[in-house]
Parts: structure tokens; C-alpha cells; sequence
């Protein structure tokens, strides 16, 4: 017989059975938590946001132009900065959930992450005497780059599933509303990267480098500011109290199930019914990690098991991260050669045409959660509406519609380029492909809860980081993939696709070779999704 939410609650004991406040062993919902906490962090979050998106929106610009890269070796800077700030979250994770917990790693990050962009503030003042760029600068500014990304590397897969961590998941209604909290992240993230499109990238071209670098500065110390005021309401989880380290548990059970591959099921399970206890609560995945149960506990049997099923689902989605790495980079410079002039004298710098993602995202995400999730959950019963890998899958289609539109507006431009070199094709034919791009990501959103509610409740920093590692390997695998092609198309006196000059370049074949490539991924994604068990499968 199905419970109602109230009584459930009346079931359920007012405190929470998985974490503890900053001042008291126990946690009760009404004076902790909840969403008392999550909009605290969830303005942190905005706040980080802006500095980051102050800086990384415009990079290519600033390596093309202060700097003096070309257009392929800017492009794939950019792209290895963003896979590192995206791959340092998995060594990150590690240690927040081995070591320092989640709280002391996001003001250890934190204040790293400010050091960094002071730094790069301070590059952008370094005078320059010639054309060419000042080693000193160069210098200056890959190193301020790089500490940024160590701390945002440890700040972001923390600050998400400890905001997460706020909600109590044996409570139904809070259930729902962590559901709820990845939508509404993802909404006040999309407000302050609009602002900071708008803003930083004017101050950046039209005003000063330095300034623009500057302002994310202080908005990074506004946010540790904001994440400090909070600390007496946060919830803390004591999952690990008592318990071995995670990755000490998980990789045993990997080395005896390793250690015991060639003995028979009936040489490895004592007389003490093990068999019959794994045949009723083991899944039936993975199967041959059961020959850890001989010294391992079947619950650290299926920790190790739920990981590693992680793993198809992570692979499937690179080829998405990689479609993501051409909004801030090619998209950027498709834009540079149309025509941008708005008013008289007032020209739209080509990396504010970013906006149109946030802004897309800004204006969907509350009719995804307000109107889409509710009518959904009336015929699904689900309280996200639809499940996660549902809504991952949707992402990842719209991602392939909108590499056909970027091909077919970019083989347009060219054409019109080359008819007429005069004639230059307005920069809002880009709008499309950056509106499906945002709507794409606004169900991808469902990445994020996926990898924190199906990793152990132990592992959920590694979770958020594991999330995050899909676009810094897919940031590194298109530097890659930008390199090559534009080695091997340059060859024999050939034009390469990336030429500085795009009018001579071919970035619509790029464009096509990624709609297909993303189509295969989608179609991989399915068959793994379509066999996926769920952990919880009653709650999501």
C-alpha cells in the first residue's frame, strides 16, 4: 500500500540518520539543512561561476590577440586548460573523500582558485614593447591558468554534492527537492554566466584585459565569503565514521575477486549460506566479482560492482563532451568573421553570442522542473519525472541536432564568403545552433544526478568528479582531434580546416565529422542505458 508523503513524515524520526550539523551529533530537518543550505550554496555557486565563466568564455580571443597565437594552437590551449580544469577533479575527489572531507577541500580549493586569478590579473598588466607577445606575460599567464584549474579542480565536485548532501535521502519530500536542487544549480549558474558574458567579455576587448581578469577575482572571494556565513546550518555526512577507506575497500574487492578468477563458485562460499545470501541480495551484473564474498562482505562486493558499472555509461558520453568544447572555441571564431555591427559604432563581440546557451538554459530550466517534471511524474510515478539516463539521452540527441545546424550555417557562411568577400553574413544565423545547445545541456543537467545518487553515498565527491572528468577527457580528446586534422590537412600545400582565415578553412566538415561521431555515441549510450539497473530503483 503506497504511503503519503505526510505520513511519511510522521514515520520517519525528525532527524537525519546520514549526517550531523557543525555544532551537534545529530541533525534536525527544520533547523539545518534542507533548503536552507542548498540556496546558500547555490548562490557560492553563482558566485564561482561568474569568475570562472569571466575568464574561460573569452580565452581564445586573448590568445589570439594579446598573446599572438594562431587560431589551431589557441583552440587547443584552450581546449587542454579545460580538460585539465576538468580532469583534476578526479584527484581532487580522491582526497576529499580519503581525507580532508568535502568542507575543508572546497576552502583549501577555494583559496587556491583566488590566488590563481589574482595572478592572471596581474599577467594581464605585464607591459608588452613589441608585436609580439612578452615571454614574461606568457609565462605569467599559463601559470596563473593552470593554479586556477587546480583550484576549481577541487572546488566543483565538492561544492555540488555537498550542496547535495543537504537533503536527507531517507525523506520523500526531500528526495524530491534534491531532484529539484540540481535544476535550480544549474538555473542560478546559467544567471551568472549570462551576466558575466555580457559583462566581462565587453570589459575584456573595449576597456582592459587586466579589469576584466579582476573582476573575477573578487567574485571568487565573495564566495568563499558566502560559503563560510553558512557553516553553522550545513549538514555534514558521517557515512565514513568506523568504516576502512572507500578505495581501500573497493580495489580489495577487485584483487580477490582477481585472486580467486579460477576457482569454481562452490570452492569460494564457506558452509554459512553465503551462496544463498549472494543469490537473493547480489545483483546479477558483473557476476565475477562475487569471488571476492570470500574474504570481502557482500556489500563491499556490490560498491565495487556499482562503480564499475559507471563505467559504459562514462565512455558513451565523451563524444557529447567533445561537441561541447566548439561552444567557447570555434563557435567563438565563426562569429569573429560575420557581421557584428548592432547599432552604428557598436559591435557584438563574437564571445557574447555565448549568452544565447545561458539564456536559453535561464528561460527552460524552470519549465523543465515547474511544468515538464510534474506532468511526467503524474504518468511515470518517478519524482524526477523522467529517470536520469532518460533525460541524459535527450541531451545527447539534441547535442547531434545542433553539430548538423553549426555545419549547415558554417557551409552557408562560406558560400557566401566566397561569392562575394565584401558580403558578410549576419552573426545571428549562429543563434540556433546555440539555443539547441543550451536546451541540451538543460537535460544534461541529469549527468550530474546520476553520478552523485548511483556512486556509495561515500564516494559522492568522486561521483561529482567522475561527472566532471566526461568533459575534461572530451576537451582533451578535441585538442587532440584539432591537432591532428589540422596537421594532416595542411599537408602537400593543402589548406587546413582550421585555417587562421576561416573563409579559406573548411570548419563545416569538422562540424559534420562530429554530428556523425556524436551519433554513434548516442547510439552506444542507448544500449548501455537500456540495461542499466538503477541502486535505488523505488527513488529514481
Amino acid at each position: 500500500m503506497a504511503i503519503a508523503d505526510d505520513e511519511l513524515e510522521c514515520i520517519l524520526p525528525p532527524v537525519t540518520t546520514d549526517s550531523v550539523s557543525s555544532m551537534d551529533k545529530s541533525t534536525v530537518r527544520l533547523s539545518s539543512g534542507g533548503w536552507k543550505s542548498a540556496r546558500l550554496i547555490i548562490g557560492v555557486e553563482m558566485a564561482e561561476q561568474f569568475a570562472f565563466y569571466g575568464v574561460s568564455a573569452n580565452l581564445i580571443t586573448y590568445l589570439t590577440g594579446p598573446l599572438g597565437e594562431s587560431t589551431a594552437s589557441a583552440a587547443a590551449n584552450v581546449n587542454a586548460w579545460n580538460g585539465t580544469v576538468s580532469f583534476l577533479p578526479l584527484l581532487w575527489g580522491v582526497i576529499a573523500d580519503s581525507f580532508l572531507g568535502r568542507f575543508r577541500t572546497i576552502i583549501i580549493a577555494t583559496s587556491l582558485y583566488i590566488l590563481g586569478l589574482g595572478l592572471l590579473s596581474f599577467s594581464a598588466m605585464t607591459p608588452s614593447n613589441t608585436k609580439d607577445s612578452n615571454p614574461l606575460q606568457v609565462i605569467l599567464f599559463f601559470c596563473s591558468m593552470y593554479l586556477i584549474a587546480i583550484g576549481q579542480g577541487g572546488y566543483k565536485p565538492c561544492i555540488t554534492a555537498f550542496g547535495a548532501d543537504q537533503f536527507d535521502g531517507n525523506d520523500l519530500k526531500e528526495v524530491k527537492a534534491k531532484s529539484s536542487y540540481f535544476n535550480w544549480l544549474m538555473f542560478g549558474s546559467c544567471v551568472s554566466i549570462l551576466s558575466t558574458r555580457l559583462v566581462s567579455s565587453y570589459i575584456q576587448e573595449d576597456l582592459s584585459w587586466s579589469l576584466g581578469f579582476g573582476i573575477p577575482s573578487l567574485s571568487m572571494l565573495l564566495a568563499l565569503f558566502l560559503f563560510l556565513l553558512g557553516t553553522k546550518t550545513y549538514r555534514f555526512s558521517t557515512t565514513r565514521e568506523g568504516k576502512k577507506n572507500p578505495f581501500a575497500r573497493i580495489s580489495r574487492v577487485f584483487m580477490e575477486a582477481l585472486k580467486n578468477r579460477r576457482r569454481f563458485d562452490l570452492d569460494i562460499y564457506n558452509p554459512n549460506e553465503t551462496l544463498l545470501l549472494l543469490s537473493d541480495q547480489s545483483s546479477k551484473q558483473f557476476r565475477f566479482l562475487d569471488k571476492a564474498a570470500i574474504s570481502c562482505t557482500i556489500a563491499e562486493v556490490e560498491e565495487a560492482k556499482a562503480v564499475l558499472k559507471l563505467v559504459p555509461i562514462w565512455m558513451t558520453c565523451l563524444v557529447y563532451a567533445i561537441v561541447c568544447a566548439q561552444s567557447h572555441t570555434f563557435f567563438t571564431k565563426q562569429g569573429a568573421t560575420m557581421h557584428r555591427l548592432m547599432l552604428p559604432g557598436v559591435l557584438v563581440p563574437a564571445a557574447t553570442l555565448q549568452c544565447f546557451i545561458s539564456l536559453t538554459m535561464v528561460i527552460f530550466i524552470p519549465i523543465y522542473d515547474r511544468i515538464f517534471v510534474p506532468i511526467a511524474r503524474s504518468f511515470t510515478q518517478k519524482p524526477s519525472g523522467i529517470t536520469m539516463l532518460q533525460r541524459v539521452g535527450t541531451g545527447i540527441f539534441l547535442s547531434v541536432l545542433s553539430m548538423v545546424v553549426a555545419a549547415l550555417v558554417e557551409t552557408k557562411r562560406l558560400q557566401t564568403a566566397r561569392d562575394d568577400v565584401t558580403i558578410l553574413m549576419s552573426v545571428w544565423w549562429l543563434v540556433p545552433q546555440y539555443v539547441i545547445y543550451g536546451v541540451a545541456d538543460v537535460f544534461m543537467v541529469g549527468l550530474q544526478e546520476f553520478f552523485y545518487d548511483q556512486v556509495p553515498s561515500e564516494l559522492r565527491s568522486i561521483g561529482m568528479a567522475l561527472n566532471l572528468s566526461i568533459y575534461g577527457v572530451g576537451n582533451f580528446l578535441s585538442s587532440i582531434m584539432i591537432s591532428v586534422i589540422d596537421k594532416v590537412t595542411s599537408q602537400s600545400g593543402h589548406t587546413s580546416w582550421f585555417d587562421n582565415d576561416l573563409n579559406h578553412g573548411h570548419l563545416d566538415y569538422f562540424y559534420w565529422l562530429l554530428a556523425c561521431l556524436n551519433f554513434i555515441g548516442l547510439v552506444s549510450y542507448l544500449w548501455f542505458a537500456k540495461s542499466y539497473v538503477y541502486n535505488r530503483p523505488n527513488t529514481f
